[in-house]
């Protein structure tokens, strides 16, 4: 299997340690360890660090049940962060030739992985005129009957969008027609600004698979901690293909993530996520008003990301290129999701920091543009 470069990824790889403002980053300011063991029953001597239950303890399983209409532990697979649960799922679920539908923008490991794996891969699109929704009637045209699978992710992961309701029936409806297999990137559930918990897709439709994790919501990316949710005689043969990567998740992780998803010490959590998302939000809203090279955006609903349009006709990679060389703020270039004349800014991180960065950014632009009319 011959898979296409991950630009985004070895974009970040290379530099995310080397840069004094990482804006690169999905995800808020992470917990530390001290923190998080403070905040539960734990002691060092409670974490084992043998070989865990290799699809998840029955523990974790059934926390992370809980948090879905119906399921139980048998509908839960446990991971290495959502990347693994998205792997092992395209691995199991696509063969050459079978038609896969993306919705785009999207993070790049699914319809990369679908053309490495020999797919037929469409799209269709969130439109920023109809804040990053996407066009009524698009999904239906898109999932044909012959389609195998269809990958959407909601909350969005580059524009911090939500579906509509008719949107999700849409998309839904047209699975239903053919039968189509529906993965929902759920990682960014929790991280909501305002409003309640997004909806699941899970109950929607019989042929859903949902995959969350602790990386973004909850500030625990080095957990490296996910899941996959579907009907359980489909979680015997995704178990099954996981035996050939990770085999278990690590131990400390699973026990630590067991009491993460506890209700009292999940709410502290992700009340701690939003509380630093709406802050900071309100630092990149500050910016863009002040700015003419720059903005306006389309506010993000959910997660610390959003998509930011500037003006001066540069590429996004060779803009991304010089404030990373220049200014030393990493950036994630907007034709990395196909999205040319927008740069991704990730705004969860320490609130100082942001501002600097984004007075960085707005000099480069203000420079950039002078040089264009000289």
């Amino acid at each position: 299997m011959r898979v296409p470069n991950f630009a985004m990824e070895r974009w970040q790889s290379h530099y995310e340690h080397h840069v004094r403002y990482n804006l690169s980053e999905s995800g808020v300011l992470p917990l530390s360890l001290a923190e998080l063991m403070e905040w539960t029953d734990l002691a060092p001597a409670d974490v084992s660090l043998g070989y865990p239950q290799t699809n998840g303890s029955e523990q974790l399983r059934e926390a992370v049940a809980a948090l879905y209409a119906d399921a139980s532990p048998g509908n839960v697979l446990i991971t290495a962060g959502s990347a693994e649960a998205n792997f092992v799922t395209l691995w199991h679920l696509l063969e050459p030739g079978d038609r896969a539908v993306v919705l785009v923008p999207a993070y790049g490991q699914t319809p990369g992985l679908a053309e490495g794996l020999g797919a037929q891969v469409a799209t269709f699109a969130l439109e920023e005129g109809l804040s990053w929704q996407p066009s009524p009637g698009a999904a239906e045209a898109t999932i044909t009957p012959d389609t195998r699978l269809v990958v959407v992710t909601n909350p969005s992961n580059p524009t911090g969008s939500t579906l509509s309701a008719k949107a999700i029936d849409e998309i839904v409806r047209a699975c239903e027609r053919g039968g189509a297999w529906l993965l929902v990137d759920e990682v960014y559930v929790g991280a909501e600004a305002e409003g309640p918990e997004t909806p699941s897709f899970w109950d929607r439709y019989e042929r859903t698979l949902v995959t969350g994790s602790l990386s973004k919501a909850y500030g625990l990316p080095g957990l490296r901690l996910g899941w996959l949710l579907g009907p359980a005689e489909e979680m015997e043969e995704l178990w099954a293909r996981k035996d050939y990567t990770t085999i278990s998740p690590s131990a400390v992780s699973d026990t630590l993530a067991t009491e993460v998803l506890k209700p009292e010490t999940r709410q502290r959590v992700l009340a701690r996520t939003r509380d630093i998302i709406v802050r900071n939000r309100a630092i990149v809203d500050d910016w863009l008003a002040g700015s003419e090279a720059i903005g306006p955006w389309i506010r993000p609903r959910a997660g610390a990301i959003g998509m930011v349009p500037y003006d001066g006709g540069a590429n996004s990679s060779e803009l991304a290129e010089h404030l990373r060389s220049e200014w030393s703020v990493l950036v994630v270039p907007g034709d990395h999701f196909g999205l040319d004349g927008f740069i991704r800014i990730g705004f969860g991180g320490e609130e100082a920091e942001l501002a600097d960065a984004l007075a960085c950014i707005g000099r480069a632009l203000e420079a950039h543009a002078a040089q264009s009319v000289s």
